[in-house]
């Protein structure tokens, strides 16, 4: 049993849910809860964590039933571009602005693919750019500028 379960990617997804859950609802433990009425700033996070915990749970029992297989190996260069993205994204927040840091995230994102297509690539980044400008920016008018010094 151990075996079926070390490839059974239901079961590893519905961990990785879980722990992610957990985690994120141990670190909102010492944030106010509140009420439904005058939440707090601990409801978010804790009332996601356990929706998260709680399809954790669905998506872990679907893989106790079915036996799927990971199929594959492990690709070391998305293992690493991935989350490189991520920091990127970050860091470039505070340095570049809005228009660079979403740039770098969806390039290095798509470099970790082994599809990787410049022309493909470039027409995402010009819509998700445009689409996240006027959602984030324009639409719920979070203060970030599109470029530092501009």
């Amino acid at each position: 049993m151990k075996s079926a379960l070390g490839k059974n990617k239901d079961f590893w997804a519905g961990m990785m849910l879980i722990v992610i859950g957990a985690a994120a609802m141990f670190i909102a433990r010492d944030y106010r809860f509140g009420s439904a009425l005058r939440m707090g700033p601990g409801f978010f996070p804790t009332i996601l964590s356990g929706i998260l915990i709680a399809f954790g749970v669905c998506i872990t029992a679907v893989g106790l039933r079915s036996g799927e297989k990971i199929q594959g190996n492990l690709s070391l260069r998305a293992f690493l571009l991935l989350p490189l993205s991520l920091v990127l994204f970050g860091v470039l927040m505070d340095l570049a602005g809005f228009i660079p840091a979403l740039t770098a995230l969806v390039f290095v994102s798509a470099a970790s693919g082994r599809e990787f297509k410049w022309g493909e690539v470039m027409l995402l980044t010009t819509v998700l750019t445009v689409a996240s400008t006027a959602l984030f920016i324009w639409g719920l008018g979070l203060p970030y500028p599109l470029l530092k010094g501009f």
